[in-house]
């Protein structure tokens, strides 16, 4: 059967007057047809009629791990909570919480991996699919960190991060831990024992973050001004002697003076000028029902084959006006998987 190459595509008519377009990126083959794009897997576990068309059933059988199944219903809320770690997520810095005596830390643009002892998997669940030599000298226990490749190179982290042929791009990114989530301890002992860990065994593509205790507001707002010139996207604050629980909790939070949310998808507005044929802006929704336009932001990429309606987005806003509307959204990415 006929294969693709990395990097390669090719189309393929279906029903509609234009072919659809197969990609191999990294060993994630993708197509644009509806039913590819409207699965709620990961990417990497998605397939086709058209793909297996292209490659067989049994090359796609071999790639997805399973039996090339038909489709199937979305999975459900309880499922999907069930198969992701239990993972400590992060509520917003009202403000008013007197920081003094809260870890700090930078706010890393990368992207969230739970390594069990073996293998990394994705806050959703998912695996990554990194090289044996990038886990050489990780410990056997369980650590929390970020992929992390550096400031503003998010876009480049998922990209790579996503492939499954397990590639030397992963030269790149380092493993930076911040947590140790199965010790029964506190913050600091959990944090000396993953510095502990990244010391002994010194793996190649692994460190340890940087955590600092902060002085006050003052010290608050000066480490934030010096990160966000340095082109960070902002700070963490961890309470001090606090637990490592699942779920969003109040003793980690997230400080930025930019803002990030997630909305809906519901519709596609086609562009105009130079962006005329491809995407001008997604129509979304945010969880009150409150319905905005995100217009910026975008690759030419992106706007070629633009987030599907349904799909979760994340973008960045500078404020909520007097009606709730997030003001200046911008891009910045589909959820992870």
């Amino acid at each position: 059967m006929p294969d693709l190459q990395d990097g390669e595509s090719s189309e393929m008519q279906g029903s509609g007057s234009k072919p659809y377009v197969l990609k191999n990126v990294g060993g994630v083959y993708s197509c644009s047809c509806p039913a590819w794009r409207n699965q709620s897997l990961g990417i990497e576990q998605r397939t086709c009629k058209h793909l297996r068309k292209l490659r067989g059933d049994a090359a796609e059988e071999a790639r997805i791990g399973a039996a090339v199944p038909a489709p199937a219903k979305s999975a459900g809320k309880e499922e999907k909570e069930a198969k992701a770690p239990p993972l400590l997520l992060a509520e917003s810095w009202d403000c008013v919480t007197n920081p003094a005596g809260w870890w700090l830390s930078e706010k890393l643009d990368g992207v969230r991996a739970f390594w069990d002892g073996a293998r990394f998997w994705s806050r959703l669940g998912n695996p990554f699919h990194a090289p044996d030599w990038f886990l050489a000298g990780l410990p056997k226990v369980p650590l929390d960190g970020e992929l992390w490749l550096g400031r503003k190179k998010f876009q480049r982290t998922v990209s790579i991060v996503r492939r499954q042929d397990k590639s030397d791009h992963w030269k790149e990114v380092r493993f930076v831990v911040f947590d140790a989530p199965k010790l029964e301890k506190d913050f600091e002992s959990r944090l000396e024992f993953a510095n502990e860990c990244i010391r002994q065994d010194q793996p190649a593509y692994a460190l340890a973050h940087e955590h600092q205790l902060c002085k006050g507001l003052d010290h608050l707002r000066a480490e934030l001004a010096r990160l966000e010139a340095l082109g960070g996207e902002g700070l963490m604050m961890r309470r001090a002697k606090s637990r490592y629980e699942k779920g969003r909790s109040s003793t980690l939070l997230k400080v930025k003076s930019f803002h990030d949310a997630e909305a809906r998808v519901l519709k596609h507005v086609g562009g105009a000028g130079k962006h005329k044929g491809r995407l001008g802006a997604l129509v979304v929704e945010m969880a009150d029902g409150t319905t905005f336009s995100v217009g910026t932001g975008f690759s030419d990429a992106e706007r070629e084959n633009p987030p599907p309606v349904g799909s979760i987005i994340t973008y960045r806003y500078q404020e909520l006006s007097d009606g709730g509307v997030p003001r200046f959204p911008s891009f910045v990415g589909v959820r992870g998987e």
